[in-house]
């Protein structure tokens, strides 16, 4: 959108906090060489519970920064105006003397109090959004590049031996990587691509990357509408999202693999085990199953880690999902008859899914 932040809190400019292998994705996705992950900023989902929110806010935290930038100023120039008052009164106790010569009443006086009531208000708030105007800048890091360097990028991870190109939250700069792809292939780009995206492309847009993406990573992370709302904002979430991956699996469906076990063609549907909602799980699983059985390879997670503070407004995401909670999920995706399937083992939950995003490769 051009010069004007849409819902992914991005511009048109194309922004990327993180270019670097990344061993932490599917086995035949990452291997031992790691897949080659761009982190793109901004997201066009919003989750609550979000684990890469440190980039997924995008321009939106430049944009409150500003806001509380200009309220803080506004607020400074009422104080500063009230303060001059006060002093060309010779203060404040000098006012509430001369307006009690005045025989003005007690309502002069209220008033006064009430005056420095909003004085001392005004002072907390300032206070209160210098600190957000700077969480806001900290918290939106990204580097601005061109679709040149995109393509370059690209190239240098796959001579740090990358087995993919992994696009991390791209669906608002499709047309830039479309781009970007062509260019670097003209240029000797030969591994797979991978679109790795939390679903909310629409068919068209998903079928602009036919001659691009080689391999599709799409998230169904919610079923419900209530639960979309809530933790998303989006109730019409898996009603887009499930039109977006059918799209995908018309063509990518049938997975393809070299001869080291390593993805180079098909779709993995992601889902992540929330606290508390395995029936949500469930419902999901069984709509991949009756659409698209084996056609598909799914990757049930149990790597839900909540984020700080996220308690407050969201009690029941402010704990991990139990081991119970994720057995019974995995084993109704067995029943269901999944053969084609991921799973984690152990305690994943835990810092080490979440990189630095310090520009590292941009």
């Amino acid at each position: 959108m051009k010069n004007r932040a849409g819902r992914c809190g991005q511009t048109e400019e194309l922004v990327v906090a993180r270019a670097a292998l990344h061993m932490w994705e599917e086995p035949c996705i990452s291997g031992k060489e790691g897949s080659g992950a761009v982190f793109f900023v901004g997201c066009p989902l919003g989750c609550v519970f979000c684990q890469n929110r440190e980039i997924a806010r995008g321009r939106v935290a430049r944009d409150e920064s500003s806001r509380a930038e200009n309220e803080i100023s506004h607020r400074r120039g009422e104080q500063s105006a009230a303060e001059e008052i006060s002093h060309r009164g010779g203060g404040l106790p000098a006012a509430a003397d001369e307006i009690s010569h005045q025989r003005v009443g007690q309502a002069a006086e209220e008033e006064i109090s009430h005056r420095r009531g909003e004085l001392s208000a005004a002072a907390d708030e300032i206070s209160r959004q210098r600190v957000e105007q700077s969480e806001a800048v900290s918290d939106n890091p990204g580097k601005i590049i061109t679709i040149d360097r995109l393509a370059e990028i690209f190239l240098e991870l796959q001579g740090q031996k990358a087995n993919n190109i992994n696009l991390v939250t791209p669906t608002h700069y499709v047309p830039q990587i479309v781009e970007a792809v062509r260019e670097a292939r003209k240029k000797g780009l030969h591994i797979p691509i991978v679109y790795n995206t939390g679903s909310i492309e629409t068919p068209e847009t998903v079928h602009m990357l036919e001659d691009t993406v080689d391999i599709f990573l799409p998230d169904l992370k919610f079923c419900g509408r209530n639960i979309a709302g809530r933790y998303a904002h989006l109730p019409a979430y898996f009603d887009i999202a499930t039109k977006a991956i059918g799209e995908m699996v018309r063509m990518r469906g049938e997975a393809a693999f070299d001869e080291r076990g390593m993805m180079t063609r098909g779709v993995i549907v992601r889902h992540m085990v929330l606290p508390g909602h395995t029936k949500d799980s469930k419902e999901i699983l069984r709509f991949l199953w009756e659409n698209f059985g084996d056609r598909i390879y799914v990757s049930i997670m149990n790597q839900y880690t909540p984020m700080p503070g996220i308690e407050r407004e969201f009690p029941e995401l402010g704990r991990r999902v139990t081991r119970r909670e994720y057995d019974r999920v995995v084993d109704y995706a067995l029943e269901l008859g999944f053969s084609n399937a991921f799973v984690q083992e152990g305690p994943t939950a835990g810092e080490s899914f979440i990189p630095a995003f310090d520009g590292a490769g941009v």
